[in-house]
C-alpha cells in the first residue's frame, strides 16, 4: 500500500476546528468575533445574570487610595440593593462589571464579592499583558482579543454605567455608552461620573454645547456623585420607578 504520510500530516487534512493556522487566519476573523461573543454569552445565561451595573476607572489605582475604597463601598452596596444576591427563575439583576483588571476594576469587583455576590471581569489582551484581578468570579472571568466584542458585552446588559477617574481606556468606555444612548442604538441608561472635581476639571462639555456640537439635552445624559451612596442614589433616581433591568439586552441587535 502506498505511503499516505504526507496527506495526512498535510495542514488540509486537519479538522477546520482543529486546525489553529485556518482558525486564526485572516479569512476566518468573522469567526473568531462571533465566537468572542458566544462563550462569554452563554457563561453568562448559564449564570442568569440577566442585567449589571457597569463601573470603570483607572488601573493605576491601588487599595487604600480613597477612589479605590470608594469603588470598593460602591460595588458592595449595589450588590446588596440590587439584586445580584438573588438567585432563581427571574435570574439576577445589577452585578457589578468591569474591566477585570487592577484598580478600580478590582476595588468594584472585590466590593460586590464581599458582598457575596457575583461579579464579572471582561479582560482584554493587551500587549503588556494584563492579569485578571482576584475577585471577579472564576467563571464569569473572561478574555477577549477585540475590544469591539468586549464593548458589546459591557453594554449589552447595562442598567447602569458608573465612572471613576481614569485615563484613555475609560474616556473610551464613558463616551462609548453616551454616544450609544445619544443616538438611540441603547436605552437610556443612568450614567454617573464619580468625583465631580475631576471630571469638572476633566472635560468641559459646555464647549461642546457652545459651539453647537452637542444639544442642551446631552448635558442630561449623565449625573456627578462625590460618595458610594450617592451614586448608588444618583442610579436609582435616574432610572425611574421599579428600577427595571433591561429587556432582552441595552443594545439594539
Amino acid at each position: 500500500m502506498p505511503d499516505n504520510t504526507a496527506q495526512k500530516e498535510s495542514p488540509s487534512y486537519r479538522l477546520a476546528a482543529l486546525d489553529p493556522d485556518f482558525i486564526l487566519g485572516d479569512s476566518t476573523r468573522g469567526a473568531r468575533f462571533m465566537l468572542e461573543y458566544q462563550k462569554a454569552e452563554d457563561s453568562l445565561r448559564a449564570r442568569g445574570v440577566v442585567s449589571t451595573i457597569v463601573v470603570f476607572g483607572s488601573a493605576r489605582v491601588r487599595e487604600g487610595d480613597p477612589r479605590y475604597e470608594a469603588a470598593r463601598e460602591f460595588a458592595h452596596i449595589a450588590s446588596v440593593r440590587g439584586g445580584a444576591l438573588r438567585d432563581g427563575e427571574a435570574g439576577r439583576d445589577h452585578v457589578i462589571a468591569t474591566g477585570g483588571g487592577p484598580g478600580i476594576m478590582e476595588a468594584a469587583n472585590r466590593g460586590a464579592t464581599e458582598a457575596g455576590a457575583l461579579s464579572i471581569g471582561f479582560n482584554i489582551t493587551l500587549p503588556h499583558e494584563q492579569e485578571p484581578n482576584a475577585w471577579s468570579t472564576p467563571d464569569l472571568t473572561f478574555r477577549f482579543h477585540y475590544f469591539a466584542m468586549r464593548k458589546m458585552h459591557l453594554a449589552m446588559r447595562a442598567a447602569a454605567l458608573v465612572v471613576f477617574p481614569g485615563g484613555f481606556g475609560t474616556l473610551d468606555e464613558l463616551f462609548e455608552i453616551m454616544t450609544l444612548v445619544q443616538t438611540g442604538k441603547m436605552r437610556a441608561v443612568p450614567i454617573v461620573l464619580f468625583d465631580s472635581s475631576y471630571w469638572k476639571g476633566l472635560v468641559n462639555l459646555d464647549t461642546m454645547l457652545e459651539a453647537g456640537f452637542i444639544r442642551a439635552q446631552d448635558l442630561k445624559l449623565f449625573s456627578y456623585a462625590d460618595t458610594p451612596d450617592e451614586a448608588y442614589q444618583c442610579i436609582v433616581s435616574r432610572a425611574g420607578d421599579g428600577w427595571h433591568p433591561p429587556q432582552n439586552g441595552s443594545v439594539q441587535s
